[in-house]
Order: C-alpha cells, then structure tokens, then sequence
C-alpha cells in the first residue's frame, strides 16, 4: 500500500464544508464498499452451502457477486484513491529530489486522470447499449451494472484531479528545496 500523502484528508473536523462533505462521500464510498463485499461473500457462501447439500440453488445467485464486484471496484477504487491508500509502485520515484519527484506524480496523475476520462467517454456508449440486455438468471437490465463504470470514474477522478494539481504547484512552487 502506498504510504499516506502528507496532505492526505484526514478524519478531523477542521477544514471547510466542501472539504469535510467530500471526506463524508469517500467515507460513506468506502462503507458501501464494504457492504458490497459482505453481500457478496455472503452469497457465494449460500451458494457454496446449497451447492454441498444438493439443494436448489436461487436463480442468479451466481451472477449476484459478480455484478457487485463491479461495483465493489468503484466505491472501493474510489475510497482508496481518496485516502491514497491504492496500491503504488514508487520505490524509485521515492529516491528522486523534491522537485523532480513532484513532477513525475503530475505526469502519474495526468495520465490516471485521461485514461478515467477516456472510461467516462466510453461509458456513454457502454451504458446505453448494456441497457438493451437483461442477465439470464436475474433478469437484471445489465446497464444497473455498467453503471459502475462512469459512477466510479467520477468518484475516482475527484481525488485525482486534487493530487494532480497538488502535484503540478510543487513543480511550480516547490515549498522544499
């Protein structure tokens, strides 16, 4: 896991109203999250133990924890971006000056926030045509899971576009030297 950003949100009640409700949406991302992965474990147990018995499986039980990890890697994704515990490769970008450090996590974070961009651009595609499909065992319309594609792109965008420009000012305006 990476290690916390020195300005990474902390839970205090300090700060201004914009920046305490966004920490409220990460938190409350990160508790859906894990109420995702309680359903879903929860189901596949069920499915496991009506399995080993032989008994009647519920139609689409099967397809319930797939269609919420989907949905898991949203608010999850979004949650850890936002308390920058995402996992990182930075071993090398650690043994860079200040400066130069800073502007290889700009160039990082420019290339995260287009590629989120590009999904959010394809999701409006991607949504509308999934609406035209329903899952075989839930009879689910497929766009209430591709929903999680341009959902989670927002919210993992909103903490990028902080770090990136977190970033780019200690290019600009290093506070080290």
């Amino acid at each position: 896991m990476a290690s916390p950003h020195p300005e990474a949100p902390s839970g205090r009640s300090g700060g201004s109203a914009l920046a305490r409700g966004i920490n409220a949406l990460f938190a409350l991302c990160g508790y859906i999250a894990g109420l995702i992965l309680a359903v879903m474990a929860g189901s596949v147990f069920l499915s496991v133990i009506m399995r080993f018995t032989g008994s009647q499986a519920f139609e689409g039980l099967d397809e319930l924890p797939r269609f919420l990890f989907v949905w898991l890697v949203a608010f999850g994704g979004a949650a850890a971006m936002h308390l920058n515990e995402h996992t990182v490769l930075d071993y090398f970008v650690k043994k860079l000056a200040h400066r130069p450090r800073a502007l290889v996590e700009a160039a990082v974070h420019g290339a995260m926030i287009a590629v989120f961009l590009y999904l959010l651009k394809l999701s409006f595609t991607l949504v509308p045509n999934a609406a035209l499909q329903t899952s075989p065992g839930l009879e689910l319309r497929l766009d209430y899971v591709f929903m999680a594609v341009p959902v989670g792109a927002v919210l993992i965008l909103i903490p990028l576009v902080r770090r990136f420009l977190e970033a780019l000012a200690e290019v600009i305006w290093p506070k080290h030297s």
